[in-house]
């Protein structure tokens, strides 16, 4: 996920560590252990000469309080710091950047930033893909398909591995009806991720689309199971509820909502 630590993305750090950097490493785990406390070591650690990494630390501990638009604004500041110092980690920044404001609901400073992070040539195969999925996502929420369709579509090339990057694909042809787009995506996500209940219940959507009412009915059923308590349940649920109803001969319909699996934070 673009939200993990910066340490953890780039590969292993140089040892022995200098001292800016085993302050950057410590205020990273305490933001995760203590994100108050992150936040007033951050702040020091900025007034110190921590530049970069120490908003991208405030950052991190923002969005363990699930405080997106602030940790949006965080990871920006540590863009720019980073931008000004040409150090290309800027653009994994700005990634950061991206995802908090697509989190936070803001799809317009979302594009804005993953843009930037895109186009600075940068970010690895990986990267780029998340940062690629990350605009498709805002370009759906701003009613841009077409536009969303090239980034998952590159996105797909720069990281064929990720079952997400099938997910989506496979939502969106639904959602602009290509179901046999939607058939082949969803059947490569189940591939590589058979167990996650978002894939199993874009599959039942699929299936039930396709008029197949078992294959519906098993994917919904498995969704259910897999993530009990949450919203993708929920729907899973609330479709197989047609087949406890007179109308369960009718063909299978998919939920009323089906919201984009939160792949991040």
């Amino acid at each position: 996920m673009i939200l993990l630590p910066l340490m953890l993305q780039v590969g292993a750090t140089p040892s022995p560590l200098s001292p800016n950097e085993q302050r950057y490493a410590a205020c990273i785990s305490l933001a995760t252990s203590d994100p108050k406390a992150a936040e007033a070591e951050a702040d020091r650690f900025r007034i110190a000469g921590g530049g970069a990494k120490a908003h991208q630390c405030q950052g991190m501990a923002y969005a363990q309080e699930s405080r997106w638009s602030d940790a949006a604004t965080a990871f920006e500041s540590a863009a720019r710091d980073a931008d000004a110092a040409r150090d290309p980690l800027a653009a994994r920044y700005w990634a950061q950047a991206g995802n908090a404001w697509l989190a936070a609901g803001d799809a317009v400073k979302a594009q804005t930033a993953l843009t930037t992070a895109i186009t600075a040539g940068t970010l690895d195969n990986f990267g780029r893909g998340e940062a690629l999925l990350d605009r498709a996502r805002a370009q759906v929420a701003a009613g841009r398909l077409a536009s969303a369709r090239g980034d998952i579509d590159a996105a797909q090339e720069a990281t064929p591995k990720d079952p997400l990057a099938w997910l989506l694909s496979a939502t969106l042809a639904r959602r602009m009806n290509d179901l046999p787009r939607a058939q082949t995506d969803i059947a490569e996500a189940l591939k590589l991720s058979s167990d996650d209940a978002s894939v199993q219940l874009e599959a039942g959507n699929i299936a039930a689309l396709s008029g197949d009412a078992d294959s519906a009915r098993t994917a919904w059923q498995a969704a259910a199971k897999l993530a009990p308590g949450t919203a993708t349940a929920d729907n899973a649920r609330a479709a197989l509820a047609q087949f406890d109803t007179p109308a369960a001969a009718a063909p299978a319909t998919p939920p009323a909502t089906n919201p984009a699996p939160a792949k991040k934070p």
